[in-house]
């Protein structure tokens, strides 16, 4: 099946967002300024994720960008008109950021980014905060906060060292080098690297099949993950036995275990990626 179209009932709108199959798609929608954010986008992400959470039909997301890009990061236009500020009104600016960070990653369903072309800045942020980031081959990543006297923002100083060691994101921060889709890839940023022609499908089937897992389990095994970097083994093993002992108590462990039993199509399948 081919990934929808989002409504275009608001294409006048930062962010296009639609609900189909099980999947929330969220699509940055500012294509001239290549999807910066704004306050408005900002918001409107903010809003959409308020729904998404509230949806019990919704098992997984998917965010991406429209046109050619994912996210130039914030769009320093603004920044620019600003005028001087103090350091408490900067830091005020960074609040509405800061509530978009904590609640992509608090998100309690699967998050996948398709990045197709430029992810500047806070555009490179937000990908890191997806559970699964599929890259087009002409995507170009860019820690590009050096280039402009800014520190890294929506969560980066977190997320990046957990991804790729603590020196690798100390090159990437300080250098404000360009890396590209392979480089991302061999780094643990990307899942995989598709032709630009089949990003899209690929990121839809994926998400698509979450709507065949357990939604408890996805819960309980994302929230253990995010915890587990700041925890030790006995913390991680109670937690463990505590999600465990919901999920047996679930009907959908009970119908899975029959489905195998009885060598029946099983609900949930991870897709296979068509040879490119």
């Amino acid at each position: 099946m081919n990934a929808p179209s989002p409504h275009t009932a608001h294409a006048d709108r930062s962010l296009l967002f639609s609900v189909a199959d099980g999947v929330a798609t969220l699509v940055l929608n500012r294509p001239t300024s290549l999807n910066a954010l704004d306050a408005g986008l900002v918001d409107e992400i903010v809003d959409a994720l308020g729904r998404i959470r509230a949806d019990a039909s919704v098992r997984a997301v998917l965010l991406r960008g429209a046109g050619d890009a994912f996210c130039a990061g914030g769009d320093i236009r603004v920044t620019a008109a600003a005028g001087p500020r103090t350091a408490e009104q900067g830091r005020s600016t960074l609040e509405r950021f800061r509530r978009l960070t904590t609640d992509l990653h608090q998100l309690d369903r699967p998050l996948i980014a398709a990045v197709d072309g430029v992810a500047y800045g806070a555009g490179f942020s937000l990908l890191l905060l997806a559970d699964i980031v599929l890259l087009s081959s002409r995507a170009r990543l860019c820690m590009a906060f050096q280039r402009v006297g800014l520190v890294p923002d929506c969560g980066a100083l977190f997320t990046l060292p957990r991804i790729v060691g603590l020196q690798r994101a100390k090159e990437l921060m300080l250098s404000g080098r360009e890396i590209g889709a392979d480089e991302a890839l061999a780094m643990g940023i990307a899942m995989e690297v598709l032709p630009p022609s089949a990003l899209h499908e690929r990121a839809w089937r994926i998400a698509r099949s979450f709507g065949g897992a357990s939604p408890l389990a996805l819960s309980a095994t994302k929230r253990a993950l995010n915890a587990s970097l700041q925890s030790d083994l006995q913390t991680m093993l109670e937690l463990e036995a505590s999600a465990q002992g919901i999920a047996l108590s679930s009907d959908y462990v009970r119908d899975a275990s029959a489905r195998i039993a009885a060598k029946a199509t099983p609900a949930f399948a991870w897709p296979r990626r068509e040879a490119s």
